[in-house]
């Protein structure tokens, strides 16, 4: 599908509601299926990525019924899963095949996950080795999808992660709830915690010490009652243009604040943004605000280290906004970016200098120079919902029309993305 994204000829000035949160989505609806009982989840993100961790749910045996945004799922308990007959598609999703890794791995019976091209080229070793020092039996392919997992009892292991991992940490503590003994992860930094969250507020026994986690098995977990909050990283994009467009005065209502994920907010505030937060509280253990967004001028900044781990998928848009910022903006440690679901420093590179930004990537980042007056052209996302989200909003700053290629990425993340973009002045 083809957009034509126009320049915004007026500021932003509205209240959005952003979907449900992506990440929480993912690990309610997976802890929720392992729960004892009926668990209610309002506001959850139930299309693209997150739909895939659904159909893989049902395929295992768990009833699990949608109104919308609300879903209803009857978990069968830590040990209730069934076999199912051939492959588990996973379609796109690294989130799902890496978490349903490691609830798979300590079953009584096999299986494949599998899914699309894209995600069969996305790296699967870093969490396949760690689940094999606990005892799973995985045979992946050439450490890629797809993964053949033979249930084995695993136990539990003490693993300093290599990289900070939401997605290897989390597969880790899952499959630490059957395992033999205490499982312990160690973190090089800060990666985001809400699988600890969500297993806390079910009555796991699990404990958190600074970067150090600990999963004791044999405690069943309580259903969960949850709203979900609004994604940051959703929010990210409304979020920028808004900063960008004279004269915007934005409001997000609900939005999730957790620290672990709100890298973006204190780095786009360090470059001069005025984002403000309100209503400051906690849902099922989850930070939550409304955000408030007015427009200002940005100045560059410099970005590497921890901090890469807690915006690493705001990145995309973040490029965005350097380039309306005055000086060089400079990422580093950002290697992680290579393999997502695109290249994303490769693809954020081509796409943006077709606009007229000043970028150079490096192995691990890149330096773009502004403030530059980004032009009409021909772009693609190649395939990659964050790329597709940022070129829009480069495209509403633009001095001509940006026509943007494979635009129905955006739906893995953000449905009713270009519907907003366009009460903005945008997207068509």
């Amino acid at each position: 599908m083809t957009r034509t994204i126009h320049p915004s000829r007026s500021p932003v000035k509205d209240t959005l509601q952003i979907p449900g949160d992506k990440s929480i989505s993912h690990r309610a609806f997976l802890l929720a299926a392992l729960a004892d009982g009926e668990s209610r989840i309002a506001g959850a993100l139930t299309t693209g990525d997150v739909k895939a961790t659904i159909g893989c749910l049902r395929g295992l045996g768990i009833n699990l019924s949608l109104d919308g945004s609300a879903a209803t799922v009857h978990g069968c308990g830590l040990d209730g899963l069934q076999p199912v007959k051939g492959p588990l598609d996973c379609c796109r999703s690294g989130t799902t095949m890496r978490l349903l890794a490691g609830i798979l791995a300590g079953r009584s019976f096999d299986t494949i996950l599998s899914g699309d091209t894209q995600l069969r080229r996305r790296p699967m070793r870093r969490v396949v080795e760690p689940l094999r020092r606990m005892g799973a039996d995985i045979t992946d392919t050439e450490g890629r999808a797809p993964l053949r997992i033979r249930g084995r009892q695993l136990r539990g292991i003490d693993y300093t992660l290599p990289v900070a991992s939401a997605q290897v940490k989390s597969a880790l503590v899952l499959a630490g709830l059957t395992a033999s003994g205490a499982t312990i992860v160690r973190q090089p930094g800060p990666a985001r915690d809400h699988t600890e969250r969500l297993l806390a507020a079910m009555g796991a026994t699990i404990e958190t010490d600074g970067l150090e986690v600990t999963v004791h098995p044999g405690q069943s977990l309580t259903p969960l009652r949850l709203q979900v909050p609004g994604d940051l990283s959703s929010a990210a994009f409304p979020i920028v243009a808004a900063t960008l467009l004279p004269g915007s005065d934005l409001a997000l209502p609900g939005i999730g604040v957790n620290p672990t994920r709100a890298g973006l907010l204190d780095v786009l505030n360090e470059m001069g943004a005025d984002i403000q937060r309100a209503n400051e509280r906690a849902e099922t253990g989850e930070p939550v605000a409304d955000l408030h967004v007015r427009w200002a001028a940005l100045r560059a900044t410099e970005i590497s280290g921890q901090t890469v781990v807690r915006m690493i998928d705001e990145f995309p848009v973040l490029a965005v906004a350097a380039t309306q910022a005055c000086g060089t903006t400079v990422v580093r440690d950002a290697a992680e970016l290579r393999v997502k679901e695109s290249d994303r420093i490769e693809a954020l590179s081509i796409e943006l200098r077709a606009l007229g930004a000043r970028i150079e990537s490096c192995a691990d980042g890149f330096a773009i120079e502004g403030p530059s007056q980004l032009h009409g052209g021909r772009v693609d996302s190649h395939g990659d919902h964050r790329l597709a989200m940022a070129l829009t909003v480069a495209g509403l700053i633009a001095d001509g029309p940006v026509i943007l290629e494979d635009a129905s990425a955006a739906a893995d993340s953000y449905p009713g993305f270009f519907e907003q973009m366009r009460c903005l002045g945008g997207a068509r």
